[in-house]
């Protein structure tokens, strides 16, 4: 567990996860030291995590509460500072931790599985059986990109081929250390594990973690993320993540999923209506020809109806949600009095 805690820590050094674009389909080109194993094929009707308009949307519902932001981390206790100041300097003060948090919230990239490496160079029929451990070769260059680092494995039975992901990701740990990732990956990460650690609410140190630790596109880093999102859409825990790098990516896999009714109802709890339109209106982008998105535009729905009109034709608790709406519409008239 005294990784989990040292992650918070190191997660702020890494205030963006290097994202690495994929080309456009029939860009990709094979050399001697570039790692080819094929591009895939995007479709462009369909919304990219990526796109402004989506990253807009998920930027405002994961909101901005500077407490939360800039809550203490556990660490070697320091003096406090104090300082007098102005109102105007207060209000300068309070603007440059505002633009600071922005950018501590600037959402990881969420990524399409990577393709298995396979490839094959060549078959030596007269090492077969000379040894019984693998033989690995590594280009260990200083300016070339980890990703097109040329890495081969000789196996014992003579055949060189071309090193799996995981070979990857732990010969350059080997050679290029990153602080905080591990060789091998922690025992946190098993899933009898991370039962443990869900049930203490330690879902962003579980996160954090894993940015550091596994590559944003890694089988592993999915597995995890999907994980953590399932656990908080199970308990309706939500709120955990509000106001930190993650919840756009947890909105992103709910709504891909079609499952964000238990989001959507948390929202209006909390009087977070337009969040919940947002989400809403992020789910008719992702999924144009449902019912309820094509519902919506031909009535031109917005605000509360908009909500109805995915409760009545999308909801898989129809109920539930309208109940919710039904609740907040009550409420609203009597916080405005207040």
């Amino acid at each position: 567990m005294a990784a989990l805690g040292a992650a918070r820590r190191l997660a702020r050094t890494y205030s963006r996860v290097k994202h690495v674009p994929a080309g456009e389909p029939g860009s990709a080109r094979c050399s001697a030291r570039t790692l080819c194993s094929g591009t895939p094929h995007r479709d462009d009707a369909k919304p990219q995590f990526t796109d402004p308009a989506v990253q807009d949307v998920l930027s405002r519902i994961t909101g901005l509460d500077l407490q939360k932001v800039f809550r203490p981390v556990k660490e070697e206790l320091k003096p406090p500072t104090y300082k007098l100041m102005t109102d105007e300097q207060l209000s300068q003060a309070v603007a440059l931790a505002t633009e600071q948090a922005r950018k501590l919230l600037r959402m990881p990239p969420v990524l399409p599985e990577r393709k298995p490496i396979t490839d094959v160079l060549s078959e030596e029929k007269l090492l077969d059986g000379m040894d019984t451990a693998k033989y690995a070769f590594t280009d260990i260059s200083y300016d070339i990109p980890h990703r097109e680092r040329f890495i081969v494995v000789r196996e014992p039975n003579g055949i060189l081929r071309k090193a799996t992901w995981e070979e990857r990701d732990r010969l350059v740990q080997v050679y290029f250390p990153r602080a905080g990732r591990k060789i091998s990956a922690q025992l946190v990460f098993k899933e009898e594990n991370l039962k443990m650690v869900f049930s203490q609410d330690r879902h962003e140190n579980v996160l954090d973690l894993s940015l550091v630790q596994f590559e944003p596109d890694s089988s592993e880093s999915i597995r995890v993320h999907a994980a953590t999102y399932e656990d908080l859409d199970k308990h309706g825990k939500y709120e955990l993540l509000r106001s930190t790098r993650h919840f756009g990516g947890m909105a992103w896999y709910l709504l891909n999923a079609r499952r964000a009714d238990g989001l959507l109802v948390d929202m209006l709890k909390r009087e977070l209506l337009q969040d919940a339109v947002d989400l809403v209106s992020l789910f008719h982008m992702l999924h144009p020809h449902s019912e309820s998105a094509q519902e919506a535009a031909g009535q031109q729905a917005t605000g509360a109806d908009l909500l109805k009109i995915y409760a009545q034709k999308e909801s898989q608790r129809s109920g539930y949600v309208e109940l919710a709406l039904q609740a907040y519409e009550q409420r609203a008239p009597k916080s405005r009095a207040e």
